[in-house]
């Protein structure tokens, strides 16, 4: 089952968030991709610790606010920044996770932990 099928027989009302994803650092800061509508998500507004990525990259703990869970193909680096649908909120992604079927027929995905 892919998440498109999973979200239309299980999801009333899936949102749509808008990505920005980072591409790259340059001399006035970060740089990021054109907005781009990402679809069916559903979002949880739900408060969680979660490993994020730093520049060392031996990460860090941060709290996490959100988490938007995707369709696979997501682009959305850790630094990206996300627009929530309903409030219009812009947060930047601390983390994500790639959720694969392991040919157990499950949705595969990806997580988005938002700041």
């Amino acid at each position: 089952m892919t998440w498109e099928e999973f979200c239309e027989l299980h999801i009333p009302e899936p949102r749509v968030v808008r990505v920005q994803a980072l591409t790259g650092s340059g001399a006035y800061g970060d740089e990021y991709a054109d907005p781009a509508d990402v679809a069916p998500c559903v979002v949880d507004d739900t408060t969680r610790r979660v490993v994020a990525q730093t520049q060392d990259a031996e990460g860090g703990e941060a709290v996490s606010s959100t988490t938007v869970f995707a369709p696979m193909a997501t682009v959305a680096p850790p630094g990206s920044l996300v627009t929530l649908p309903w409030t219009g909120r812009t947060a930047r992604v601390l983390a994500v996770s790639v959720m694969e079927d392991h040919g157990l027929g499950l949705p595969e995905h990806v997580e988005l932990s938002l700041e």
